[in-house]
């Protein structure tokens, strides 16, 4: 007799699947494919409680806005560089050491658990801490958060392998985060509805909130039936991987590449100084609001179109998403360091966030469509691992000498990453057209 649930789960992924033979597993395991649908569900919540959480605590918003509310804007510029280099220069080691184990779960179990934790502590540093302890506070949680982060990443590429057909991963990302865009436009709405200024009693409960999106995320991850894999291969990927670094001299090509991918950081790393800008002329919670309504907002509404230009030219997407995002920090910047206090209407950075957000993810979603077709098999695998470390490092580096500009003006800061995205524009010219 077939389980209620089970029939519901079949029910609902073959209407998703829009297929008369919904479980199409030509590339998984024959005794996985008759958990697909239960699994599809599980792992489809699971994104859509962590991308949900991802918003609610973004580095480029809320983060941003909340170094600002306890007096630490001067630390700003370290927020998206420790974000994104603690998940990504990591990944070789957790990689693996995630790839000797046969069953992988639960590794993202952990590092959802860990990340919960991380954003409960950055709650406690801003409940009990103010000025630079409280965000320094808030950084090093930001560290352990993305190392936590690093594992869930090399963890659900594996699982999905296992467990989700080629055929249908697409369509799983992007339905959790088209729902995760959706469910926080309304809670930006919610939340920060009439909100003058937001105490750091409603932060903190924000922070919890999202913290507690991971341990449920964790606990619908566990209930994943995942077969167990191959183990082979794992103890040498680091070695492998530091091998790889030679591609950077012997392939002009990728080489080119990674110099373009590094200029077009801007588009990432201009994003806070956006809030801060704006917080300084306006600290009501509506505004903060806005952004994040903004944030969910641009990649929802940019990324169909996004899509289908990067299938007819990956190249042209990341040259366009790079002029738009350089021309944004361009006149943000000159408009502030020129302007200054009579740049004052309140939907002005807001706006240009919007703007910024849609570039930005023109820009992502070129550079990893390019460096797809630029390659194919294991080179891929390589190109990947190696360009993900530099960036990464650089990531850092870069955060560094932001950090340094700040201390002129947040203006600064934006016309200096501008010019990096010029930069990166005109390095994009210089790409090779693929086919």
């Amino acid at each position: 007799m077939t389980h209620p649930a089970k029939s519901t789960a079949d029910d609902l992924y073959r209407l998703i699947a829009n297929e008369e033979d919904a479980r199409v597993c030509t590339d998984i395991a024959e005794d996985a494919c008759h958990e697909v649908p239960r699994n599809f569900f599980l792992i489809l919540g699971s994104l859509f409680l962590t991308k949900l959480g991802d918003l609610l605590i973004s580095p480029k918003t809320v983060l941003a806005w909340l170094l600002g509310a306890v007096g630490a804007s001067h630390l700003v510029a370290w927020l998206v560089p420790i974000r994104e280099a603690g998940s990504l220069i990591p990944q070789m080691i957790i990689g693996a050491w995630v790839r000797r184990k046969p069953v992988r779960k639960w590794f993202w179990v952990g590092g959802s658990f860990g990340q919960a934790v991380s954003v409960a502590g950055m709650a406690a540093s801003v409940w009990f801490l103010e000025g630079t302890p409280a965000g320094l506070g808030v950084l090093a949680a930001l560290v352990t958060f993305s190392l936590a982060r690093g594992f869930c990443s090399v963890a659900m590429k594996d699982v999905q392998g296992k467990c989700i057909p080629r055929t249908r991963r697409g369509r799983l990302s992007g339905l959790a985060t088209t729902l995760g865009g959706a469910v926080t436009a309304v809670l930006a709405i919610v939340l920060f509805q009439g909100q003058d200024d937001p105490t750091m009693l409603f932060y903190g409960i924000l922070l919890l909130l999202a913290a507690g999106l991971w341990v449920v995320a964790g606990v619908l991850f566990s209930g994943i039936e995942e077969l167990p894999g191959e183990t082979g291969g794992g103890g040498n990927a680091l070695a492998t991987a530091v091998e790889n670094l030679a591609l950077l001299k012997t392939d002009a090509h990728f080489r080119h590449f990674v110099v373009t991918r590094a200029l077009l950081l801007c588009s990432a790393l201009a994003s806070p100084y956006l809030v801060v800008l704006a917080q300084q002329n306006d600290s009501t919670g509506w505004l903060l609001g806005s952004f994040l309504l903004a944030s969910s907002l641009a990649s929802s509404v940019s990324a169909t179109v996004w899509g289908w230009m990067a299938d007819r030219s990956s190249r042209q997407v990341i040259i366009l998403g790079a002029a738009i995002a350089s021309a944004v920090c361009l006149l943000v910047g000159g408009l502030n360091v020129g302007a200054g206090a009579a740049l004052t209407s309140p939907w002005f950075y807001p706006l240009a966030f919007f703007i910024l957000s849609i570039a930005h993810a023109g820009v992502r979603l070129g550079r990893k469509t390019y460096l797809v077709d630029m390659a194919g098999g294991n080179k891929r695998t390589d190109y990947t691992s190696v360009s993900n470390t530099v960036i990464g490092v650089l990531l850092l580096v870069t955060g560094g000498l932001s950090a340094l500009a700040s201390l002129i003006s947040p203006g600064a800061v934006i016309i200096m990453l501008g010019l990096m995205g010029a930069a990166g524009t005109v390095s994009g010219l210089r790409l090779r057209e693929l086919e």
